[in-house]
């Protein structure tokens, strides 16, 4: 790789390190390619990213963008996002299902975070998740009031009969 190469490289990871709000980095030694292709396919549909990185590029690239405290060894895949949440699931819920993947660490809010807490992100609820419960949450009065009414007319229709 030419040296123009890798400063273009880095350029374009430390912009994209520096908008975003989680970068976790993981161990996918002994992974096929097509493993690793199911890993990108599911970080597509939430708008994550999922890249391999020379180390000494990513480290660069991760200072840059105000990121540092990790050392960077052994093969390395990159996964980063906008939405914490997401990012640490598809790590979370790749790695139950794939001995070869392991979480190693990553930065959260750019803040360095380990494995523990990476998992623990990765078991909250998603903005959809969220969504979902603040909706039903402001359906449950109304719903509750309906039945209350059907019942109301099922009653009085009883009585009339």
């Amino acid at each position: 790789m030419t040296k123009s190469k890798k400063a273009e490289v880095i350029a374009q990871l430390g912009v994209a390190f520096e908008n975003t709000t989680a970068v976790i980095i993981c161990d996918y030694k002994g992974m096929t390619v097509s493993q690793l292709e199911e890993l990108r396919k599911a970080a597509r549909t939430k708008d994550t990213s999922v890249q391999v990185v020379k180390n000494t590029l990513a480290t660069i690239a991760l200072n840059n963008a105000g990121m540092s405290g990790v050392e960077i060894k052994d093969t390395n895949i990159f996964i980063w996002s906008d939405d914490v949440i997401s990012a640490a699931k598809i790590a979370a819920e790749f790695a139950k299902t794939n001995e070869s993947f392991v979480i190693k660490s990553g930065y959260l809010d750019k803040e360095v975070a380990d494995i523990a807490k990476i998992e623990a992100f990765a078991k909250l609820p998603g903005r959809e998740e969220l969504l979902g419960m603040l909706a039903a949450t402001w359906m449950a009065p109304v719903a509750n009031f309906t039945i209350g009414l059907n019942a109301l007319k099922e009653e009085k229709e009883e009585e009339a009969a």
